[in-house]
């Protein structure tokens, strides 16, 4: 079994190969990403890891687009689609709302979470069982839906 570095890494020398440059552009800036972080705290990455720098890397490009689209500048809005494309294949299979709303659940009753303000005591095990398997995001809306239903 290949971690996700080993995977990014040989799509990197395919790319080279295919002479694909949008590709090989977008995978050279993750791995760039990983390399600082490996760098920056004097680890190696695990597959976890990497998936939260995908995640961010998405969530730069999905800013870009909105802002290229607001400036009228499709041209520079596509570049930034197709890079969002490319990282999207290293992030593995998101949940569903519904299993997200499931999983949500199951820690607010496991903290005993009981209103809004245990929000932050609900994120936290949140975080950390749901990183890389759902949007964040959607998770956060999901704790607010849940404890203010409680």
């Amino acid at each position: 079994m290949t971690t996700l570095k080993e995977r990014i890494t040989e799509d990197m020398k395919a790319a080279m190969r295919a002479k694909e440059a949008e590709c090989l552009g977008a995978i050279r800036l993750l791995t760039a990403a990983i390399k600082q972080k490996e760098v920056d705290e004097r680890i190696e990455l695990d597959d976890t890891a990497v998936v939260a720098i995908v995640d961010k890397l998405i969530k730069q490009r999905k800013d870009s687009i909105e802002a290229f689209e607001k400036a009228a500048r499709q041209d520079l809005a596509d570049k930034e689609a197709s890079e969002l494309k490319i990282l999207s294949a290293y992030l593995p299979v998101r949940m569903s709302a519904d299993e997200v709303a499931a999983a949500v659940k199951a820690i607010v009753a496991e903290v005993g979470a009981t209103g809004p303000a245990d929000m932050g005591k609900v994120m936290g095990p949140a975080k950390q069982r749901l990183a890389g398997k759902a949007d964040m995001g959607q998770v956060s809306a999901a704790v607010k839906a849940a404890l203010s239903g409680a």
